[in-house]
């Protein structure tokens, strides 16, 4: 029996990239499917929108990017965003000084623009254990010199603060210290990362705003995530789909287990499950 949807979100990392950040030509043909039989499929991420993959901001049929863990949804063909939730200023300071106290490399998001800490970008590696994904950073953050004094100088809202740590518990030391800071979304999508987003903000709030943007009801919103930061998205969304390489937590918040991302999970539960 089919699942009918109308709109499908997906997370990038762990989900519809491989673990090489790639999307898979079988992967490419069945999300054309689904934009040819009407659904709107988009990409559902905790990263800035520089940091969407060309390949999908220029697929036939995409026309929006949920970013920044849904603080940001951008209209692909403008580039301009439909809707924003941002950190305050205070807030997002306070949450850099918290990182401040740690070994970590350091990242604002301006406008869909990741800005990170020059020095701790070439030793990226201390920071991350995967090699794609560290080339990933690489690739699309603006080196600073140094974080705080940009975003002193900017003095306005972000829409999403992030730290990399060397360790677990520098990790997990500085998510006790965020608490007591008010107005902040805490979660994360690696295992040494913290991503801080205004109170209230998250990708599944992000797909049924977008989804009443376009008279599409929470019931006919698919979500495909593996990481934490994709917890209430699965949720919050009519159907929710974990990946086979999901954490435990995030399958038993799932209504479905897909196939790992390194077996076209996503592609293969819409082919099987949805299309036609």
């Amino acid at each position: 029996m089919k699942i009918k949807v109308k709109l499908i979100g997906m997370d990038l990392d762990g989900t519809l990239l491989t673990a090489q950040k790639e999307l898979s030509a079988y992967t490419e043909k069945i999300l054309r499917r689904a934009v040819g039989e009407g659904i709107t499929v988009l990409p559902a991420t905790g990263r800035p929108y520089s940091g969407v993959p060309e390949e999908l901001k220029e697929f036939p049929g995409i026309r929006y990017a949920v970013t920044a863990n849904g603080g940001r949804i951008v209209e692909i063909k403008t580039g301009k965003p439909l809707y924003e939730s941002l950190v305050p200023c205070e807030t997002a300071r306070k949450v850099l000084e918290v990182f401040e106290h740690y070994d970590s490399l350091r990242e604002i998001y301006y406008e869909g623009i990741g800005y990170a800490q020059e020095d701790a970008l070439r030793s990226v590696s201390r920071y991350l254990d995967s090699p794609p994904m560290a080339g990933y950073i690489l690739k699309t953050r603006v080196p600073v010199p140094d974080v705080r004094a940009r975003f002193e100088a900017e003095n306005r809202s972000v829409d999403k603060v992030q730290g990399l740590f060397v360790t677990v518990e520098d990790r997990d030391a500085a998510i006790e210290e965020l608490k007591a800071v008010e107005g902040i979304e805490v979660t994360g999508a690696l295992d040494r990362n913290i991503e801080v987003n205004a109170a209230g903000v998250d990708k599944g709030k992000a797909l049924v705003w977008l989804g009443g943007l376009l008279g599409i009801r929470r019931e006919e919103i698919m979500a495909f995530g593996d990481g934490c930061n994709d917890l209430k998205m699965l949720k919050e969304a009519g159907i929710g789909v974990a990946m086979g390489n999901a954490r435990e937590e995030v399958k038993a918040a799932a209504d479905y287990i897909a196939a790992s991302n390194d077996e076209d999970g996503v592609a293969r539960f819409i082919e099987e499950y949805v299309l036609d």
